[in-house]
């Protein structure tokens, strides 16, 4: 993590603690996590609370203060995913990628999540990578899927 590129993430918002939420997506969005140096630099540069720090770094879920990798994988397990056979492509995934849901793979590439409801129920079961969509996902599906992500 780079120091110089930690304060000017700082440096684009108001030394104000009410930018707090900003400023820790802007660090997420920088590094894919929210590294403790970050927390620090931000401890010590706008006075906030340590605490209060890590309170809201934990609460959402679009933060993580722990390594993410490159590519984001969620796999839906509401109801109608369930039901449509989200288990089996859960399943697939953490085979394909030789990880658990939660878990990062060894080379950073990939983060698997498991979620309860993406919205898109006509089209469960779904997996999200990054920002794109997939709907009536099948287990040989899977891999071409996780295939087409660098």
């Amino acid at each position: 993590m780079e120091a110089e590129k930690v304060d000017e993430i700082i440096d684009r918002h108001p030394a104000k603690q009410e930018v707090l939420i900003q400023l820790l997506l802007d660090m997420q969005n920088e590094f894919n996590w929210i590294p403790k140096q970050a927390i620090l630099r931000i401890n010590e540069r706008l006075q906030i609370p340590l605490s209060q720090i890590y309170r809201v770094a934990s609460f959402y879920k679009a933060m993580s203060l722990t390594p993410r990798g490159k590519h984001i994988v969620n796999v839906c397990l509401g109801t109608a995913c369930h039901v449509r056979g989200g288990p089996r492509i859960m399943d697939k995934v953490e085979e394909s990628l030789k990880i658990k849901a939660g878990k990062t793979t060894q080379d950073m590439k990939f983060t698997l999540e498991r979620v309860n409801c993406l919205g898109c129920c006509a089209l469960g079961p779904v997996i999200v990578v990054d920002k794109d969509y997939y709907g009536n996902v099948t287990t040989a599906k899977v891999k071409e899927i996780l295939e087409s992500y660098d």
